[in-house]
């Protein structure tokens, strides 16, 4: 990077990205006596009365907690919690900026399962929702599915099913420009983290079949005991039913699409032309993908989509989440159930009406996806 340009970032980071302002000045008596001493006590017996009603006299009802513990995050691996900061203030920005939802960041400085629960816990009660962000697996399954349970608001962990919900979308409109169901789809997925065993197990939900999962030791296949902890043994139970064993360049042989989640430069010239005629390529590995674009373009790959923002078809979580969490909070939802994430996916998708290979992912910018989105939700209310 030049030093110009690493300059203005660096810069347009001073004093951090984040604000905190009034709804209601403290510009006269009149008014600090109502927002504060001696009137808010009213608010407070009214709340002490009823519980439910913090979310009405608060900002409960639209502030997000966005948690994380520095242990994976972006392309940069375990750098802590205050590296992390930047990161999840950004995030907090594209929750404003895209649905006007109020997030917050909170990086923690353990590590440790069980202390993330508890403080996630703890502090519940001023957040209207709780994502998880950047959290490295197979932890992150647990302290999900942990707070899930236990807390009576939304938590959705990104990395996992943002990631699942945006690929999906992705493949739906994919598919529409193959002319081909997608659930007929042969499936090669690179990584078997948070966000490869994610994306498996909504596309499962969603009707493929034939899917095969890699580690960094090759083929996940059920009989395979090297390197498999007890969610790896739970997905070859419902993946790879051919038993493919070997490398990538192994089991890739007539696959309809790969999906990388794992480190560049992993996916060879080679291994592409030895897939199925125009194959579809999600090569998501940040800053680097699994191929490079350029690459794939030469060789004829039509359905490319990479998480890069300099080629078409972005595969990013900004798609999802701000839109989620918007209809999430103003419907009440308090648990974001696999119909939800299937219905995200598929109003993502609709926002194209007529997908071409050049376009088949919406634009992060269309405001109409955090608009599809919301309208999806309202669905779901009360159910």
């Amino acid at each position: 990077m030049n030093k110009e340009l690493k300059k203005q970032i660096l810069d347009l980071h001073k004093g951090g990205k984040l604000n905190i302002t009034s709804k209601h000045p403290i510009d006269n008596r009149n008014i600090l006596s109502m927002a504060y001493t001696p009137g808010v006590a009213e608010v407070c017996r009214e709340i002490e009365k009823d519980k439910n009603l913090v979310y009405k006299y608060t900002i409960k009802n639209n502030t997000v907690a966005i948690v994380t513990d520095g242990s994976a995050v972006l392309g940069l691996g375990n750098i802590g919690a205050e590296a992390s900061l930047p990161v999840m203030e950004g995030k907090a920005q594209l929750f404003k900026d895209f649905a006007n939802v109020q997030a917050f960041p909170i990086a923690l400085v353990t590590q440790d399962t069980e202390e993330i629960i508890n403080i996630v816990k703890n502090i519940y009660p001023v957040f209207g929702a709780i994502l998880l962000e950047d959290i490295s697996a197979p932890r992150c399954f647990e302290i999900e599915s942990r707070l899930i349970e236990e807390l009576d608001i939304p938590v959705f962990h990104d990395d996992q099913h943002g990631t699942a919900i945006i690929v999906l979308a992705g493949l739906i409109n994919a598919s529409k420009v193959k002319g081909v169901d997608l659930k007929s789809l042969k499936i090669v997925i690179s990584g078997a983290g948070a966000a490869g065993l994610a994306i498996t197990k909504l596309l499962l939900l969603a009707g493929v079949e034939d899917i095969v999962i890699l580690d960094s030791k090759g083929a996940l296949w059920e009989g395979r005991d090297r390197d498999m902890n007890s969610y790896k043994k739970d997905i070859v139970k419902k993946t790879n039913p051919n038993k493919l064993q070997g490398s990538l360049g192994d089991v890739i042989k007539n696959r309809d699409v790969f999906i990388g989640v794992s480190k560049p430069d992993i996916l060879t010239e080679e291994m592409i032309n030895s897939m199925v005629e125009d194959p579809v390529i999600f090569a998501l590995a940040n800053p680097n993908p699994e191929v490079n674009p350029e690459i794939a373009k030469a060789i004829g790959v039509r359905l490319l989509a990479t998480g890069r923002s300099d080629f078409s078809n972005q595969i990013n979580n900004v798609l999802v989440f701000p839109g989620l969490f918007r209809g999430i909070l103003d419907y009440g939802i308090k648990k974001i159930t696999n119909d939800i994430k299937i219905a995200v996916a598929e109003a993502v998708a609709s926002c194209i009406s007529k997908p071409t290979a050049e376009f088949f992912i919406p634009d992060v910018f269309d405001k109409k996806v955090v608009e599809k989105i919301t309208e999806t939700i309202k669905k779901f209310k009360n159910s």
